[in-house]
């Protein structure tokens, strides 16, 4: 589940702000209960427990099932995320001069995947799904999407920095998630980043998401299957480099090579890699972020 800081997503964290209800997705985590079990176990009436799991129902954590039982039906709560990213809004760096380069999902320049893969426009899937061949088919410029299990994809975009400019940090944001069969909340996969040859570490995705329909997701697209992804923010500093604030390697800013005419981004599962789950790259009209590839260069 992905949250913005915004009133839509005050139910959750109402949901969130009770010391019962807590108690209560920690037993659920674990097992399906009804209410008479969840009441035993947290020690309190179950129309106390009710008016909890309804909060829970509410903020879209639970879902509660009916199911036929020794006395008729019974509700029986399940956990339905295993996940909660909260996206801030944006800092601005207002000391820095900058440069941004927006670069759509299918104008990819270099690629080796393995199915499962495919790429798809706001109208259709492009060729057959998971025959890597369309990958080359001329339509894929207007992919808004694409996804692959193993295997890499590499995008370009200008380096405008001027002789005189100094490099001080490079931002790209994408909305990324797994490549499981249909959709999977629990898929982790190893994706690997370079800049310009430079091996920047790697982020492992937690899963592949259909709990809810993308925000932008075209109304033909299969509920069943990937809707969007968490939008993530490959940072590289003086100090480091970090997917969103945390580390993942100690590649600077000053061990990019910087000659270069254009920013080489490469993201790739390895062959070897802990966690063969895939990647799904959402863009513009897809998922729950309205963008694309976006490259944010921060100079003096």
């Amino acid at each position: 589940m992905q949250l913005e800081i915004n009133k839509e997503s005050l139910p959750v964290y109402e949901a969130l702000a009770s010391e019962v209800r807590l108690h209560i997705i920690q037993l659920l985590s674990k097992n399906k209960l009804n209410i008479k079990e969840l009441s035993e176990a947290l020690g309190i009436s179950s129309p106390i427990v009710t008016k909890h799991v309804k909060k829970l129902e509410v903020a879209g954590i639970i879902r509660t099932e009916k199911i036929p039982g020794k006395s008729g039906l019974q509700r029986i709560s399940i956990l339905k995320v295993d996940c909660i990213e909260i996206n801030f809004p944006a800092k601005i760096s207002q000391s820095y001069a900058t440069y941004e380069t927006s670069v759509p999902v299918g104008h990819f320049t270099n690629y080796h995947v393995v199915p499962t893969c495919g790429i798809a426009t706001t109208e259709d899937i492009v060729g057959t799904l998971d025959d890597p061949r369309f990958f080359m088919d001329p339509k894929r410029v207007d992919a808004r999407i694409l996804w692959f299990t193993q295997g890499f994809i590499e995008y370009k975009s200008p380096n405008f920095l001027r002789e005189e400019d100094e490099l001080q940090q490079i931002e790209i944001s994408l909305e990324l998630a797994s490549e499981a069969p249909l959709s999977n909340d629990n898929w982790p996969s190893d994706i690997t980043f370079s800049l310009n040859g430079l091996e920047l570490g790697t982020w492992v995705s937690p899963g592949d998401y259909a709990d809810k329909r993308g925000k932008f997701t075209p109304d033909w697209w299969p509920p069943i299957i990937n809707q969007y992804g968490l939008l993530k923010t490959l940072r590289i500093t003086s100090h480091g480099t970090y997917m969103d604030d945390e580390l993942l390697s100690k590649m600077t800013i000053h061990d990019i090579n910087t000659e270069s005419d254009v920013w080489n981004l490469k993201m790739e599962v390895k062959e070897d890699a802990s966690n063969i789950g895939g990647v799904t790259i959402f863009g513009r009209e897809f998922g729950n972020h309205n963008q694309d590839i976006l490259f944010k260069i921060y100079y003096l």
